[in-house]
């Protein structure tokens, strides 16, 4: 019997195979691509340009600003929703593509499913070269979208229009996949995107991608029951995974049940409200202190759902217990072995569930004091409680500044940060009430997050208000999403804590000998021909006001209250200019992180410093 075909071009066909994707998880069924971000140019616009112009499906497509910014959104709104729907993105050739290779990282390394369809060069290579071709003289094969390569977790060059059906079918693999999602570029050469060809109509039939929750064997569970069994002093670190399975009623019932202390990661952060006697708040180099002198009392680290990066573990030496081990339950292997840790490879909820039923058929105790959990909790909700109320003479502090917000927004309300000296005090001393309310992109650190950030997750929860938290120096390398949000009529909410430069940077700077460099936004002063001068003056409220949204300047308290009230009642984005004293952040309790500080210097002090660090490296573990 003849094949029943449809005669496309290969970027209409690449649309209509993404309307027709979906995925299934816990029962519930979700249309898993819901639009297009893009922006033309040569090597798009007459091939994709032309196919989402003319598509009749229900992808709706979305005008970026800037090529990593609009990568950052659809990250950010596929973090939100847990991963069970995304958006794609289109570029042109060139620059264009390349300026989506730091956000292609940045949902790699966060396990983050993206499509990225960068345009890319002729593969007739009739015009070669063209406008804005890399010409790699020992590889003619070789364009910019082999940049992708690296940070993506599957890449592949649609040379043909019929490729298109193989590279399809394996970048839904990949997008669905919970342990192998991330980027996934597929190049599309422009003469490429606007070739047709006769593909079968089955091809476009709908498809449900279906999420299992990896179930652990019986022996599996039996191994970490005895593990578990023979420990008196454990502690759980709850990781993004705990979120991502939607097992914060599993993490808090297993922690209540057989009292055990929880440490959060970034990403791990919300899955139990702060208020919860379990939680001890954050843990390894931006933790807390109840946190971190628990995990150096740990016996066991049962570590849920995180990759346990050198953040989470203080550069490994945030387990000092010479008798502790690891018992890791993540659904990835890669990710489960790290610290030599006993591997439970299985989905959070359900290994919670299972052990926590196995638990109490053993009757399980550890030698953990409810009251001595609830003195270390006490205690540090008082350093929280003195850092939100620091009343300076000379300005705004940073974290009274936060404290504030805090104070301010609702328990449904989110946030979203990303780099600088905002995630450290964030993760020390931010209370979230409700899981999801606290979205940091700390994976990667990509400063320029923040704002892109906020609109994905406001496309994600339009009915919730949403509030970026930026310092000035993320917000000067790309705001261009504020735009965006105007244009789509989502209103965010961008808190700017303006210290007058990369301030996070400049401490840890100094923190290591040096005198100060190149970290503050200052003028160059004739005297020493550096950096040194009087601080830039930077009008952030009007620069949001010059785009059409509404911007408010803070030096006081009271205008930052009066500030934040009026932004509640806006329909449209606003920015709140909060200009506050530099070096006025957290510092750490009871963690350390590495850093490589020169061995060789003409400054005694960086010396002293690097002595410092060798010794404290001695103390961290190898692997």
């Amino acid at each position: 019997m003849k094949t029943k075909t449809i005669r496309l071009t290969m970027a209409q066909a690449l649309l209509k195979f993404l309307d027709n994707q979906y995925i299934e998880f816990d029962g519930k069924e979700n249309k898993f691509v819901k639009g297009v971000f893009g922006i033309f140019g040569h090597g798009n616009v007459t091939g994709m340009g032309e196919a989402l112009e003319r598509q009749s499906g229900g992808l709706t497509y979305l005008q970026g600003k800037n090529e990593q910014g609009m990568v950052h959104t659809a990250t950010a709104y596929a973090k939100q929703k847990n991963r069970l729907e995304i958006y794609a993105c289109t570029s042109s050739v060139g620059p264009g593509a390349l300026n989506m290779v730091a956000a292609a990282a940045t949902a790699t390394v966060n396990r983050i499913p993206v499509l990225l369809l960068p345009g890319d060069i002729f593969a007739s290579r009739q015009p070669d070269p063209v406008l804005q071709q890399v010409e790699v003289t020992s590889d003619y094969t070789i364009s910019a979208s082999d940049a992708f390569k690296p940070v993506s977790k599957y890449w592949d060059r649609i040379s043909r229009p019929e490729q298109l059906m193989t590279a399809a079918l394996n970048a839904m693999r990949v997008l669905t996949d919970p342990v192998d999602t991330g980027a996934v570029t597929l190049s599309l050469p422009q003469d490429v995107q606007a070739e047709a060809y006769d593909y079968p109509v089955d091809f476009f039939k709908k498809r449900v991608h279906y999420i299992e929750r990896r179930t652990p064997s019986e022996q599996a569970i039996q191994h970490a029951v005895d593990l578990i069994m023979k420990k008196k002093n454990p502690i759980i670190i709850a990781g993004g995974g705990v979120h991502y399975s939607s097992a914060a009623e599993e993490l808090t019932e297993f922690a209540e049940t057989f009292t055990i202390p929880v440490g959060e990661t970034q990403a791990g952060k919300s899955a139990l409200s702060w208020k919860n006697k379990m939680n001890m708040g954050g843990v390894g180099a931006s933790g807390s202190e109840a946190t971190n002198i628990l995990a150096k009392e740990a016996d066991l680290v049962i570590a849920i759902g995180t990759r346990l990066s050198d953040f989470s573990t203080s550069s490994k030496t945030a387990f000092a217990n010479p008798d502790v081990e690891f018992l890791s339950i993540n659904v990835s292997a890669f990710d489960a072995m790290k610290l030599d840790a006993q591997m439970l490879v299985a989905d959070a909820k359900t290994a919670l569930e299972l052990l926590t039923k196995a638990l109490q058929t053993k009757e399980y105790q550890n030698q953990h004091k409810p009251e001595r959990l609830e003195e270390l909790k006490g205690k540090w909700d008082q350093i929280v409680d003195k850092y939100y109320n620091d009343v300076r003479e000379d300005g705004l502090s940073q974290t009274r500044v936060l404290g504030e917000v805090n104070k301010f927004i609702g328990g449904r309300d989110i946030i979203v940060a990303a780099a600088g000296s905002m995630p450290g005090d964030l993760h020390r001393l931010w209370r979230s009430t409700d899981p999801k309310t606290y979205h940091m992109e700390y994976g990667f650190s990509c400063m320029g997050y923040e704002v892109a950030g906020a609109l994905g997750i406001k496309l994600a929860e339009p009915d919730r208000e949403v509030y970026s938290l930026v310092g000035d120096g993320s917000y000067l390398m790309m705001h261009s999403e504020l735009v965006t949000s105007l244009q789509e009529k989502k209103k965010i909410n961008i808190i700017l804590l303006d210290n007058n430069g990369y301030q996070c940077i400049h401490n840890l700077q100094v923190g290591q000998g040096s005198d100060g460099f190149g970290n503050e936004f200052r003028y160059r002063s004739e005297e020493d021909n550096k950096l040194s001068g009087d601080f830039l003056q930077l009008d952030f409220a009007a620069n949001a006001r010059s785009m059409g949204a509404k911007g408010y300047t803070v030096h006081t308290l009271e205008q930052l209250q009066d500030a934040l009230e009026q932004s509640k009642k806006e329909t449209v984005s606003t920015l709140i200019d909060i200009k506050v004293l530099p070096g006025t952040c957290t510092t750490g309790f009871e963690s350390w992180w590495r850093l490589g500080v020169a061995e060789v210097s003409t400054d005694e002090k960086v010396q002293i410093a690097h002595e410092a660090m060798e010794a404290k490296a001695k103390q961290a573990r190898q692997y």
